[in-house]
């Protein structure tokens, strides 16, 4: 009797243990590779061709990781002042982020003349940041922002954890955040179109 008890007292134990598990793998804190698209990037060279200077200048750091924190992206929004401003918060083990990565892909091979794209990778190491980076070519730059200074700052790290997307206007100034993973990338675009160009 105490046997049985005991046995089943360890299923069930069992079960919860797996349960929680699965739980913990389906949000953004697990490094789910299962979420992770893989898909070749889109063709950047048409848009690339008419950005202008400002923006070509920031390409020109496309897919890579640069350190200095709040002070190198306070630094590159200035720089590309004048122009709007899509950032993307993220982390290469967020299942979210991954999930999301295509779309961003799309949304700057489509608007990447007109619209500047920044990365903001948090909570991450500079090697896993670089192997994704090289592994799902953008053609922005990311910041690494390990202490979460430019989060802070900006209001990305806000309780949704990870994705965010923030909107800049012209004048630098944040207009709209996006918490968590977009739905579609028709989601994000209509978006882009809203609060990066103003359409209505």
């Amino acid at each position: 009797m105490i046997t049985n008890k005991r046995k089943r007292a360890t299923r069930a134990v069992a079960g919860l243990l797996a349960m929680l598990a699965v739980i913990a793998l389906a949000g953004c804190g697990g490094d789910d590779s299962a979420v992770d698209p893989g898909t070749d990037p889109p063709d950047y060279g048409p848009a690339l061709a008419k950005a202008p200077p400002k923006l070509k200048a920031l390409y020109e750091q496309g897919g890579v990781l640069v350190p200095g924190e709040l002070d190198a992206f306070s630094e590159q929004l200035e720089a590309v002042r004048g122009y709007p401003v899509v950032v993307n918060n993220w982390a290469s083990w967020c299942g979210p982020c991954r999930t999301e990565w295509p779309w961003l892909q799309q949304a700057a091979a489509d608007n990447l003349d007109e619209v500047a794209f920044i990365g903001v990778d948090g909570d991450d190491s500079d090697d896993a940041a670089e192997t994704f980076l090289r592994d799902h070519p953008v053609p922005y730059p990311s910041f690494a922002d390990y202490g979460k200074e430019i989060g802070n700052q900006v209001g990305a790290t806000l309780v949704g954890g990870f994705p965010n997307t923030l909107f800049f206007d012209r004048n630098g100034e944040l207009v709209y955040t996006h918490q968590g993973v977009y739905e579609d990338q028709a989601a994000l675009e209509a978006d882009i179109r809203k609060y990066a160009l103003g359409e209505s």
